[in-house]
């Protein structure tokens, strides 16, 4: 399981395991929290007080200090995982949906034509479909996009990134989700 942390200001840092958040909780960091409870932890006794010290961690906490992300140049990195759930694990080709094993990393413009690994350059394609395109673009191969690639905004991001998230996590995500994402599909 991991905590949402996000900044101050409620920008998505990272995803954080517990015992991380732990350390936020006891360094005093953590300004505010949200979503609900996801664990207890339960420490040594005060040898003065005689009681022992508890820190509750919730699934979403907002940590003081400075962003370490600017969302206005963050650039997601691409990964095949990311790039099959953006595309909804539909084929940009004949728009079949397949698993994850049927599926390849499509280049638009292909490297021998000078193509470039990146998110805009980038589709979902079945192995039959990718085969058929070949070293060809989608116009010399006579096979039209169903779909445009795009990179995905920090949020999404933040989605693609992890397989395992709560329902009051998505909740928050999806909330700044940019209405024409794939995502809500």
């Amino acid at each position: 399981m991991k905590v949402l942390k996000l900044s101050a200001q409620g920008l998505p840092q990272s995803w954080i395991s517990l015992e991380q958040a732990v350390i936020h909780y006891a360094a005093d960091e953590v300004r505010w929290e949200s979503g609900g409870e996801v664990a207890v932890f339960h420490g040594g006794y005060n040898a003065l007080t005689g009681l022992q010290s508890i820190i509750r961690v919730n699934s979403i906490i907002g940590t003081k200090g400075v962003p370490s992300i600017n969302p206005f140049t963050m650039r997601p990195g691409l990964t095949n995982g990311k790039l099959f759930d953006r595309d909804r694990c539909v084929c940009a080709y004949c728009g079949n949906r397949f698993y994850d094993h049927d599926l390849t990393r499509e280049h638009i413009i292909p490297f021998a034509q000078k193509g470039v690994d990146t998110w805009m350059n980038v589709v979902t394609a079945c192995k039959p479909c990718n085969h058929r395109k070949s070293h060809r673009t989608p116009e010399q191969a006579h096979m039209p996009l169903l779909y445009t690639p795009y990179v995905p905004s920090l949020w999404e991001d933040f989605i693609l990134r992890n397989r395992r998230i709560l329902a009051d996590q998505m909740e928050f995500l999806i909330a700044h989700v940019p209405k024409s994402s794939r995502l809500l599909a």
